[in-house]
């Protein structure tokens, strides 16, 4: 028998039958038990390397079933769909079937994405998927073209970043289970929104891993910094493999998801010749192609590696994208004015300066924070495979309070990292309610049922900041008010200064998306100049005929910078110092007139752009 052709889990064949599969090397004699409705224990056949597998009939949709191993211990099932219960509890064989409505979606082009990342659970007050439908008119208003879940697969209890899943078929009970992720996508579909899955495939969490007690999915050969490492190498890596890889693409043809955030890909230790990412991707690849869909993978990493983004052919891993570290931390230290931690590599107009030319800043050169070299060149990649943010769940959640920007800068400065930003020639996303500036804080939380445990997690999460030096008391993340404090405040959005910022966002993307020069995601046509003194950024792009000329300035004090600019009249578009934004009055002429050099002049902390009026 095939066991590659044979789904793993339980799935339904029609015909009131179900299909059983679980790889468990481990286990001699495998037992299906059928708790309920009515109880019933089945032998699973033995049908090679490790695989156990049955067809059972009168099993209907709803059964909630464990797997008996050796006669003893009972476990869930690895690739169990649905724990309506919980991480310990059966698992539940669950209906495939779904009136999708998105026939005629076959996704956006990945230049297109305008990222919108949220955490189900604290984005709406039910913290469920069927309440973000709802604000779907709001996210297309706003000009987002994407949303991308953090982790929605099933963590022990209701409150956790998603990072501690331990089923990664499941889909979170207390979100709304499959049904509800199902509806979700099928509603973003319909407004013109693609969707993007956090995926997790670098370890699993603690509470409710019954892995190990079923095959070698983990290592002892590496560690990451949560616990053990997968096994995509070693002995039997094979079905591990197996089993992520038809992990992703489920999410594709179960849920229709379009593309998958592959979290901190650095934790996955693979030293094989045909590495575990570029063989996920090419099965994607093939998947996507069959189904007429375009399916993209970007990838979380801190190694400034690009051959994550080669093609396959070249030796790369062929991934789609992959976050920018280095340009979010470049903006966020001259702003900010931090400089502890990982931050230490960072501070200089110039890091920003060389992140807008090459997408990364350490390409190669000493890193005084990892005390070696770090990076590689970006020459054979371009911008449009870079996601750049301001802020992410990972730079908020990360500080000791889990305070956002809107905590840390000025009304001028949240405007003009959103300019940053939105006017780069990368992939932008932004961090839920970043576009008017929400208070409420996004610290670590979880709701684990093991007192040791609980314990860990808060020691670990104060050992965590010591590099920073942060003063204060970390937020008890088993407390259930840390989760609540969370939860953002919508109503803000209409209200005074925010009010003006999520004006001045939705400007932004709407002048993104109709300019040539902005829409463009490219570095070929992009001028730099860097006014060290003056602190301010000059930035020229350029499409055809269409060009765009931006001004940005990171000090508090008024500038007045000398560029060249190709001759011709030049159009002020957008400016944050003007009393439209609530700013404190603009320095910038409505028009340049250039001969080949122009001397501009800019508010304190602003940005301006400017576009060049065509001939006649």
């Amino acid at each position: 028998m095939n066991q590659d052709a044979i789904q793993l889990g339980a799935v339904m064949l029609g015909d009131g039958r179900c299909s059983f599969c679980v790889w468990t090397p481990r286990s001699e004699r495998v037992e299906v038990h059928v708790v309920a409705p009515e109880e019933r224990v089945a032998p699973l056949d033995s049908v090679g390397r490790g695989y156990h597998q049955a067809e059972l009939k009168g099993v209907a949709p709803g059964s909630l079933y464990l797997y008996r191993l050796d006669g003893g211990k009972e476990r869930p099932d690895p690739a169990s769909r649905f724990q309506p219960e919980g991480v310990h509890k059966p698992s539940q064989v669950v209906d495939r079937a779904f009136s999708w409505a998105d026939h005629h979606w076959f996704g956006l082009p990945l230049s297109d994405y305008i990222l919108y990342e949220l955490h189900v659970g604290t984005f709406t007050r039910e913290g469920t998927f069927d309440a973000i439908i709802p604000r779907l008119d709001y996210l297309r208003n706003l000009g987002v073209t994407a949303v991308e879940l953090m982790p929605v697969v099933q963590f022990p209890g209701g409150r956790n970043w998603g990072y501690d899943g331990v089923h990664p078929f499941a889909v979170q009970n207390s979100y709304g289970g499959p049904a509800g992720l199902k509806r979700l996508v099928n509603a973003c579909h319909s407004a013109g929104l693609a969707v993007v899955l956090d995926v997790v495939y670098n370890h699993l969490g603690p509470e409710g891993n019954y892995l190990a007690d079923f095959g070698p999915y983990f290592t002892d050969a590496y560690r990451t910094p949560w616990g053990p490492a997968l096994n995509f190498d070693g002995p039997d890596s094979d079905n591990v493999r197996r089993f992520f890889i038809e992990n992703a693409v489920y999410w594709l043809t179960d849920f229709h998801i379009d593309g998958l955030r592959l979290d901190a890909i650095h934790a996955i230790k693979d030293f094989s010749a045909w590495p575990f990412l570029a063989e996920l991707a090419a099965a994607a690849d093939r998947q996507a192609e069959r189904m007429n869909r375009r399916f993209y993978l970007i990838a979380e990493s801190n190694l400034n590696d690009t051959r994550l983004l080669l093609p396959r052919e070249l030796g790369g891993a062929g991934l789609d994208a992959q976050w920018n570290d280095d340009f979010h931390h470049s903006l966020y230290t001259l702003v900010t004015g931090e400089r502890l931690g990982y931050y230490e590599d960072f501070g200089r107009l110039e890091h920003l300066a060389k992140a807008f030319r090459e997408s990364f800043v350490y390409t190669g050169q000493y890193s005084s924070y990892r005390r070696r070299r770090h990076g590689r060149s970006t020459r054979l990649t371009h911008a449009g495979q870079y996601v750049v943010c301001c802020q992410n769940h990972d730079q908020i959640g990360n500080r000791m309070l889990g305070d956002r920007l809107s905590q840390l800068v000025d009304f001028e400065t949240l405007k003009l990292v959103a300019g940053v930003v939105l006017l780069s020639p990368f992939i932008p996303l932004l961090f839920m309610g970043e576009e008017y500036g929400e208070t409420a804080p996004f610290p670590y939380f979880v709701s684990h049922s093991d007192s040791a445990l609980v314990e860990a997690v808060r020691r670990g999460r104060k050992e965590e900041f010591a590099s920073f030096r942060w003063q204060g008391e970390v937020p008890d993340p088993q407390d259930e008010a840390t989760f609540l404090a969370a939860k953002l405040r919508f109503e803000l959005r209409t209200q005074g200064e925010h009010r003006i910022l999520l004006d001045f966002y939705t400007e932004l993307i709407a002048l993104r998306k109709e300019l040539a020069a902005l829409a463009e995601l490219s570095q070929d046509a992009l001028e730099l100049v860097s006014f060290e003194k003056e602190e301010t950024l000059a930035l020229r792009r350029a499409r055809g005929d269409d060009q765009v000329f931006a001004v940005f300035n990171f000090s508090y004090a008024a500038a007045r910078v000398e560029v060249r600019l190709p001759a011709g009249r030049w159009q002020k578009r957008l400016d944050s110092a003007e009393s439209r934004w609530n700013g404190q009055g603009s320095d910038a002429p409505q028009v340049l007139d250039s001969s080949g050099e122009v001397q501009v002049e800019i508010s304190s902390r602003a940005v301006c752009l400017f576009v060049k009026v065509r001939e006649a």
